[in-house]
């Protein structure tokens, strides 16, 4: 990993960053499917003693269905709970014993998990995954399921319910930017009644539907020997039976053709603007551009709009923006929290401005330059970890489920060290437009 860290460094010294400067990112792979269906990616790091076993499950939030939500999260936390061979509690026990650590995660395109091992324990971690996968429903019960299910609602009273602006962010900018049935309506986290009302069998035909090898993709990456590796993989995953193949996601078309204006109250000290608009789904032609227009206005404080409204004007607390890249469709989003003393009203008519003088005039060398460089660190910063969420793996993995190449690294970072300030301003106008989008406010509730 040294020669990583020189060539970022190199990177960032470097007066013109671009292709022909920068070396290629290496993640070099071996692929192999099961004849259950499962596929497999292998990738060597010896830099440190230490495995890294990443399962995608390509189901997600959005595969639920209307006053069915919440089911790809609550099987975040049920695979956790035991499976055939492991009893409640022996998953994080075991793994703890020898050094290990895990986690998962679900939003609305996919579920992902993860376990760090040193790699002396990787069969270990080979086991308890494949357990899971294979057997969960041996150990599932109605109780079972009530249990974590009462575990999900408290997490959503915390996360979204009594977490300042949580309702907003979570739920209402979904409702607005995509009509009923589209898979990115509701909340990830799923309704509070829908969790309610889920019986164990729609719990289990849920499961059975697309946790099975043939909707999962498996990355073991670290200081790990490619044969003996894969005749671990197929010696625990080889019994894990097949399953149906989902039918693809549909989507009804999402689309702004006007301005969506609400308010609503929260237990909130100050409120809160949030500015969205639907945009290119992820890696297709305009994505890209539409992260570095977010950095131009609100990527660190020297952007435009941190700087006029936080340090200059100092009427506004905080404001961020961001391009929400997802495989349906994206969003992009700007919000601003004003000073005490300052209205929502007076951030929107700066924001605007700028978004406006975005449109007409294109961002300097300096600023492109800059945006660049960022995203170019975030790169070799993730690269430098094989394990965790964003490391090697779950790049791999990410990659895999988007574009079925696993290392597509260099085509990723490819589009943003191809970008031209003309690229951006054309963005800015044709994605941006005033006139058709989402104007959200959050004000406090009356005491």
């Amino acid at each position: 990993m040294k020669i990583a860290v020189a060539a970022f460094i190199a990177l960032v010294l470097s007066p013109s960053v671009g292709a022909q400067t920068a070396p290629p990112l290496q993640l070099p792979f071996t692929r192999f499917t099961l004849p259950n269906g499962l596929t497999v990616i292998l990738h060597e790091d010896h830099s440190v003693p230490v495995a890294t076993v990443n399962v995608w499950y390509h189901v997600g939030s959005g595969n639920e269905k209307p006053g069915r939500t919440g089911f790809a999260h609550l099987f975040e936390h049920l695979m956790f709970m035991g499976s055939g061979h492991v009893k409640p509690g022996e998953f994080d026990e075991w793994l703890e014993a020898a050094g290990g650590t895990n986690n998962g995660s679900t939003e609305y395109d996919r579920t992902n998990y993860y376990i760090n091992v040193p790699s002396n324990a990787l069969e270990l971690a080979l086991m308890l995954e494949s357990d899971r996968m294979g057997y969960l429903l041996e150990t599932m019960t109605p109780k079972v399921v009530d249990a974590q299910r009462d575990v999900v609602k408290n997490e959503r009273r915390q996360s979204v319910e009594n977490q300042p602006y949580g309702v907003a962010e979570a739920e209402t900018l979904g409702e607005m930017l995509y009509p009923d049935g589209h898979p990115y309506h509701w909340p990830v986290i799923g309704y509070m009644p829908d969790l309610t009302a889920a019986s164990y069998d729609d719990v289990v035909a849920f499961f059975k539907t697309y946790y099975a090898p043939s909707n999962a993709s498996l990355v073991v990456a670290g200081d790990i020997e490619p044969v003996a590796t894969r005749q671990m993989i197929e010696k625990w995953f080889s019994d894990v039976k097949p399953g149906p193949v989902p039918q693809p996601l549909g989507a009804p078309a999402a689309a702004l053709t006007g301005i969506q204006k609400r308010t609503i109250t929260d237990r909130v000290q100050l409120p809160k603007l949030y500015l969205a608009w639907l945009t290119p789904r992820q890696f297709s032609p305009g994505d890209a551009e539409l992260d570095i227009v977010a950095d131009v206005l609100a990527g660190g404080k020297n952007s435009r709009l941190y700087k006029r409204l936080v340090y200059d004007m100092q009427i506004a607390q905080s404001v961020s923006a961001y391009q929400g890249s997802q495989s349906l469709s994206s969003f992009f989003l700007i919000e601003a929290t004003p000073q005490p003393g300052h209205t929502v009203e007076e951030l929107q008519k700066v924001v605007d401005e700028e978004v406006a003088r975005l449109q007409r005039e294109a961002p300097t060398d300096r600023e492109l330059q800059r945006a660049v460089n960022q995203i170019e660190a975030s790169f070799y910063s993730r690269l430098e970890r094989v394990g965790g969420f964003g490391g090697k793996a779950d790049r791999l993995n990410a990659y895999l489920t988007a574009t079925g190449n696993p290392d597509w690294v260099n085509e990723d970072l490819a589009r943003y060290r191809a970008l031209s300030p003309t690229d951006i301003k054309a963005a800015a106008e044709t994605f941006l437009p005033a006139g058709r989008r989402i104007e959200l406010t959050v004000m406090p509730e009356a005491k």
